[in-house]
């Protein structure tokens, strides 16, 4: 049978389309139906600002979190303990955790507010503070280290927002002393659209770990230059960090419920505030020398929330490409 060239140019073309459709559609929810799920409890502590500062033992807490292990077997994976932001796990930590299990990289998102019986640590009574994620970020290493399909070296952090705090702080050397387990460290530090603006005492002093920042230079809620300068400190202290910026782009960029930017004018912000600590565990407000008091220092009020796909989309390729490099993932 003579078939003509444009007869196999058209077969060509359907032969291709099919298998695209395969890799855009049935493929992902194939890995995904191959991922196992586990919830994993472990205990951690509720503490105030103070007394995380001055290292003192806080209230026990039973806190849990979902890990998602790539595929069953026995066979090992690294892992990211992913951190969420003040309003509890949201649908875009999904989306990371999936991106994660397709590069062989385990996902363990941690929820940081129903072990507490809080729903929003923005909202909700702030007897506690959020230097307690620090803690629970080590103490969910703790528990990963010893699971039988995570590789214990091969641990990372990364948070967002109110969660980029322990998942950047957690690199200082005296914090992993005083709440740390001297058998295991953080491979690597992440922190997406994070604050930077509270400076603590031998915070250029951390483990050697690489970390790595990411912003978006237009952010009211957690305004880029205090990072600017704490990436500058560590940089000349000779730590392996990097912050990667996106101009015009808002806080929640990898949220895509916020494809229309929300204007938010009554939410506090604390853009033009600059803390520091002191001796003792005291934050001084620095513009005016006096004990930072976040009802009467220094908070603003408004605020843009507005997803950006192409920084979503550099930040992922971005991101994942760090985490293949530092955990030695085959290309």
């Amino acid at each position: 049978m003579n078939v003509s060239r444009k007869q196999l140019h058209r077969a060509k073309y359907w032969v291709v389309a099919g298998l695209m459709f395969l890799l855009l559609t049935v493929l992902p929810g194939w890995i995904q139906a191959q991922v196992r799920l586990e919830m994993r409890p472990f205990e951690s502590m509720s503490l105030t600002g103070d007394q995380f500062l001055r290292g003192e033992p806080g209230k026990p807490v039973v806190l849990a979190g979902e890990l998602r292990i790539p595929r069953p077997g026995t066979d090992k994976f690294p892992a990211v303990i992913l951190m969420h932001t003040s309003g509890g796990i949201a649908p875009h930590l999904d989306k990371w955790a999936q991106e994660l299990n397709s590069i062989g990289v385990a996902a363990f998102l941690l929820d940081s507010a129903s072990g507490r019986g809080m729903v929003n640590f923005a909202t909700d009574p702030p007897q506690l503070s959020y230097l307690q994620l620090i803690v629970d970020a080590f103490r969910a290493l703790e528990m990963l280290a010893k699971h039988p399909r995570i590789d214990p070296n091969r641990i990372a952090v990364m948070g967002f927002s109110m969660g980029g705090l322990p998942a950047v702080y957690s690199s200082s050397e005296r914090f992993w002393k005083m709440y740390g387990s001297d058998k295991v460290q953080f491979a690597a530090h992440i922190g997406v659209y994070n604050s930077c603006n509270l400076v603590f005492r031998g915070e250029e002093k951390v483990t050697g770990k690489p970390i790595r920042l990411f912003k978006g230079a237009a952010d009211e809620f957690g305004v880029i230059e205090p990072c600017r300068e704490y990436v500058s400190r560590l940089k000349q202290a000779g730590a392996d960090i990097a912050l990667a910026e996106y101009p015009a782009v808002y806080h929640f960029y990898d949220w895509p419920n916020y494809k229309e930017p929300v204007k938010l004018p009554k939410a506090p912000s604390r853009r033009n505030c600059l803390m520091v600590e002191k001796e003792g565990g005291q934050v001084l407000d620095v513009k005016t020398g006096q004990s930072f008091d976040p009802k009467i220092s220094c908070t603003e009020r408004g605020g843009t929330l507005a997803y950006n796909e192409a920084a979503t989309v550099a930040t992922t390729a971005a991101v994942k490409e760090f985490l293949t490099t530092t955990f030695g993932l085959k290309r």
